[in-house]
């Protein structure tokens, strides 16, 4: 049996953010629903004020803050979506927030922040990465008699990313299976929490990205574990270590955590960008790519997934390509030794290439030996399955080559 957490309240949620947040539609997806044999709505927070579930709970938490706390003002560590939803609670509440963002953080961001806070918020840019941001925000937090606004492990913050799930049940009580993506567990806990409380029945997926599973690995823990190296592309789902609030509820909620590569990630959001005029977040692309696992599970099924936000910045969009077609097949970098005779690269070009392949990158690796030293060639193929032909036909040619997709370490220092 479900145990519920009394302590989250997600309708007394809702009725706090009523004149705040957007009832954002559930919208039905045709082309996913063909595809995969059942009812797919997609549950667009891309559309949200800020353009991500964040700003539910963090509305909610500051809105519920005594006069004298939100006179002293309020202090959150944020990368992204969170430092958003705070400075636009910021500004609505009339309180002085200080948001600080690590000094790598995507000038975009920043200057969302700025714009939702309106004024209301002091940002400051310190340390290299979120670890050492937050330790710098828990001091001035402490320093200054303020207030700290998590990004996930608490309730306040839980059960306002709980209303999420209201308005899904409000417009479709029949659903049967919802898939959230997880960060740090926030809105899986909070809506999890309140449609398990509704229908035990219904079936809840949490997804992670691969390279930072830590929900996973706190189950299978047997708790909430820091995990010492994450790959943080897909960085609204990218923490080291799940809340240990968020960790308990959803060992209670959730049915299944799954894993999704992130190239896999960059063929959705491309994808859901191309078919369905859809911007999306890596994170927020999670709950679609994982449909190819759990077609089984979902079929003849009412299922929604949870489009958790759409900040993706423009100048992400050539890498995205790039990790898709890397993951599809469809792009391959090798270093190739060109046979010490005249013509060499013309017969590459003329007889190795097939008719549909492209060089997309080609350089001399050294530079005092062109022509005749290694190159470093990347191509483009227009079907995955043309790879095999292509390599067997350097080889016939007497063309020494490595296949650096297969060499991680080469990959990394050369690509």
């Amino acid at each position: 049996m479900t145990k519920i957490n009394l302590k989250l309240d997600s309708e007394a949620a809702s009725k706090r953010l009523e004149n705040v947040v957007k009832h954002t539609p559930l919208i039905y997806n045709p082309k996913l629903s063909e595809k995969y044999d059942c009812e797919i709505y997609l549950k667009r927070e891309d559309l949200q004020v800020v353009r991500s579930y964040k700003l539910r709970g963090a509305y909610n938490m500051i809105s519920q803050l005594t006069p004298d706390e939100l006179s002293r003002g309020i202090v959150c560590a944020s990368a992204g979506n969170h430092a958003q939803g705070v400075a636009f609670s910021c500004d609505k509440l009339g309180t002085k927030g200080v948001i600080f963002m690590p000094e790598i953080t995507p000038k975009q961001k920043v200057k969302q922040t700025e714009m939702f806070g309106n004024g209301s918020v002091e940002l400051v840019l310190v340390g290299d990465t979120f670890d050492d941001c937050l330790k710098e925000a828990l001091a001035y937090t402490q320093q200054h008699n303020m207030t700290f606004i998590p990004p996930f492990d608490n309730y306040s913050i839980i059960e306002g990313q709980g209303t999420v799930g209201v308005e899904i049940l409000e417009d479709l009580p029949g659903v049967e299976v919802v898939i959230m993506p997880i960060g740090g567990g926030g809105l899986s806990a909070g809506v999890g929490n309140y449609l398990k409380g509704k229908n035990p029945n219904i079936l809840l997926a949490g997804v992670e990205p691969e390279g930072a599973p830590s929900m996973l690995k706190a189950f299978e823990h047997g708790g909430p574990i820091t995990l010492p190296e994450i790959n943080r592309f897909v960085d609204g789902a990218s923490v080291k270590c799940v809340g240990k609030l968020t960790y308990e509820i959803c060992t209670e909620v959730l049915d299944d955590v799954l894993l999704v590569p992130e190239g896999k990630v960059c063929t959705t959001i491309l994808k859901l960008y191309n078919e369905d005029a859809i911007v999306v977040e890596p994170a927020g692309a999670l709950s679609v790519t994982v449909l190819d696992a759990y077609r089984d599970k979902i079929k003849g099924k009412k299922v929604v997934c949870v489009i958790s936000g759409g900040n993706n910045d423009i100048e992400r969009m050539q890498e995205i390509k790039e990790k898709s077609l890397l993951y599809e097949g469809l792009k391959h970098y090798f270093i190739v030794r060109f046979p010490q005779r005249p013509g060499a690269l013309k017969l590459f070009v003329n007889n190795v290439l097939g008719p549909h392949d492209d060089i997309t990158r080609f350089e001399f690796i050294k530079k005092t030996n062109k022509e005749n030293g290694p190159a470093l060639v990347g191509i483009e193929l227009a079907n995955s399955a043309d790879y095999d032909a292509l390599v067997k036909r350097m080889k016939e040619f007497k063309f020494e080559i490595i296949e650096l997709n297969n060499d991680q370490t080469l990959f990394e220092y050369l690509v």
